[in-house]
C-alpha cells in the first residue's frame, strides 16, 4: 500500500548511494525502501512512531533505522529529498 509520504522512484534513486553498504547486507530483514518510507510517515505527518500503520516494518525497527541515520550523518545527506 502506498502513502502520499512515500518517496517517488526518482527520489529513491538519488538517495540510494547514501544507504549502499555491504555491512550487514545478509542480515537485512526489511528493504531500505520500506524503512525509508516508514521513517517519512511520522516525520511528515507528525504521528507517533508507535502508531505507524501495520504495513510498515515494526516501529522499533524503523526508529532504530532513523536513529542510526541521524548518528551517522546520513540523514543530513538525504535531507533535501525528505
Amino acid at each position: 500500500m502506498g502513502y502520499s509520504t512515500d518517496l517517488a522512484d526518482k527520489q529513491r534513486e538519488m538517495i540510494e548511494p547514501v544507504f549502499r553498504s555491504n555491512k550487514g547486507r545478509y542480515l537485512v530483514k526489511h528493504p531500505g525502501r520500506d524503512l525509508t518510507n516508514a521513517v517519512l510517515y511520522p516525520v511528515k505527518t507528525g504521528c507517533r512512531w508507535r502508531l505507524l500503520p501495520k504495513d510498515f516494518p515494526p516501529h522499533d525497527t524503523v526508529w532504530s533505522f532513523y536513529r542510526r541515520a541521524v548518528k551517522s550523518g546520513k540523514r543530513e545527506k538525504q535531507w533535501m529529498f525528505w
